[in-house]
């Protein structure tokens, strides 16, 4: 991995220098928006699509923190990955990529440059997981700052916790958020008592600390945890890299014993998250699609998705590693559906950019938190629906959409990928649709558009330096 690279020509310097969650991993760059057609013909494919990310990033930052060698398969190469590989370096890590494997000499406790500047873009869970593992490593004094974007997203429950345990950490421009300056040595470990409502990620970044405190940690979750099977993941990535703990079935007490991280191997399964975009398409089109590298074997919430689609009139057949969704004929969805998104928030807006296409109202609720993500995801999925002709109606918490045929629309993505990818999914069973600024889709799932194309999808404009 250089500092620019030839295909994108996005240089790692100037984007931190310049507050961006561009990377040289990122696609389209310059590229000022993509045309996606309608699709009438059913579609019809096999698929294995990029890693997980949030598999990814558990897996890359055990692996520095494990005392040897670590090979890691299926690797998502994105935004968010590679700001968080080129942190692990900055602190002294080896790490060589070839394609999707990486192999990783890891650190252990120890911080060869102990006063390393590290920039991690707009990877949120690096921000939530990386701050515990550096207060509990060897001696330095460290900064991690991040995009404009993420520094915007508060680390306050984070902070509260890392601090009461023991944990060093400042920030010196805006409160609880980054920039943060953290004192290697600092994190004692024990018993400390957060809220899991706000956020499951960190609840996972003072867990991924434990090992390398001097006590472990002890966290006792005050109320309910949000999204348990992100919290049950990092327990599971954990667990592989050799760490020793103990939750109840609610994880509403777990134990992290001291030990630090041992290397291992890893093959990292689909994103889930991303699969949910391309089942859609099988429903939309009354097609059928397998996405053949995740299936309900995986600890992914997003999963679910199937379920819903089930509901919608979809056939699904489940495998442990593979998924398939056959759409009923034309496209022809059933509505009237209520639905509780909490537990798979991110596939909120794919669900809402396949609700017109039902044949009753489909009403989202309990997803409020997804107004403070990339975007105001309701409030922009609501307006984005709006614009196209599609009646709606938005709530606090969530939204009710109503049977429409959406219009040709030029839409905003606000630099979020979710809203870009939902969007495309609406075009394609629409009348197409034109996206500004679709790059920001680097930030999970940079071939996005390319692999839109690949199932006979017309896309024109992705391309660009």
């Amino acid at each position: 991995m250089t500092a620019t690279d030839t295909t994108t020509g996005v240089d790692a310097d100037r984007a931190e220098a310049e507050g961006s969650g561009l990377s040289p991993w990122s696609a389209l760059v310059g590229v000022p928006h993509v045309d996606v057609a309608p699709h009438r013909a059913p579609i019809v494919t096999d698929i294995a699509l990029p890693g997980s990310k949030s598999y990814t990033n558990r897996a890359l930052l055990c692996a520095a923190m494990a005392d040897g060698r670590s090979t890691l398969t299926g690797l998502l190469r994105s935004d968010d990955s590679y700001w968080c590989v080129e942190s692990l370096r900055r602190l002294g890590a080896a790490v060589t990529m070839d394609g999707t494997t990486a192999i990783i000499d890891g650190l252990g406790r120890r911080r060869p440059h102990p006063e390393a500047r590290l920039y991690i873009g707009s990877a949120g869970t690096t921000a939530r997981f990386l701050p515990g593992l550096l207060a509990a490593g060897g001696p330095g004094r460290f900064t991690l700052d991040a995009s404009r974007q993420m520094r915007g997203r508060p680390l306050a429950p984070l902070l509260l916790a890392l601090r009461q345990l023991g944990g060093d950490i400042t920030c010196p421009g805006t409160e609880d958020a980054p920039p943060l300056e953290i004192e290697g040595v600092s994190l004692l470990g024990g018993p400390v008592r957060m809220s899991g409502a706000v956020s499951s990620q960190f609840i996972s970044g003072v867990l991924m600390a434990g090992p390398m405190a001097l006590n472990g940690v002890h966290v006792l979750i005050t109320d309910h945890v949000v999204q348990k099977d992100y919290v049950a993941m990092t327990l599971d990535m954990m667990e592989t890299f050799g760490a020793i703990v103990e939750a109840d079935d609610d994880l509403a007490e777990m134990r992290v014993e001291p030990g630090g991280y041992r290397p291992a191997d890893v093959a990292l399964e689909a994103d889930a998250s991303t699969a949910t975009y391309f089942l859609a398409l099988a429903a939309v089109t009354g097609g059928r699609v397998t996405v053949t590298n995740v299936g309900t074997a995986t600890r992914q919430p997003d999963l679910r998705f199937i379920d819903i689609l089930e509901r919608m009139g979809c056939r699904v057949t489940r495998e442990p590693a593979a998924v398939t969704v056959e759409g009923p004929p034309e496209g022809r969805l059933t509505g009237g559906l209520d639905v509780d998104m909490r537990p798979l928030s991110d596939a909120t807006l794919t669900l809402a950019a396949i609700a017109p296409f039902a044949d009753g109202p489909v009403a989202i609720h309990n997803v409020a938190h997804i107004r403070k993500h990339e975007s105001d995801r309701i409030g922009v999925m609501c307006a984005a629906l709006s614009t196209l002709g599609v009646p709606v109606d938005e709530r606090t918490d969530g939204m009710t959409v109503h049977p429409a045929r959406p219009s040709h629309g030029v839409m905003e993505t606000h630099d979020d990928h979710r809203v870009a990818m939902a969007l495309a999914v609406l075009g394609v069973a629409g009348a197409g649709v034109r996206l500004l600024e679709p790059g920001c889709v680097s930030k999970t799932c940079p071939p996005f558009f390319t692999l839109l194309a690949g199932l006979g999808v017309g896309v024109a404009g992705a391309s660009g330096g």
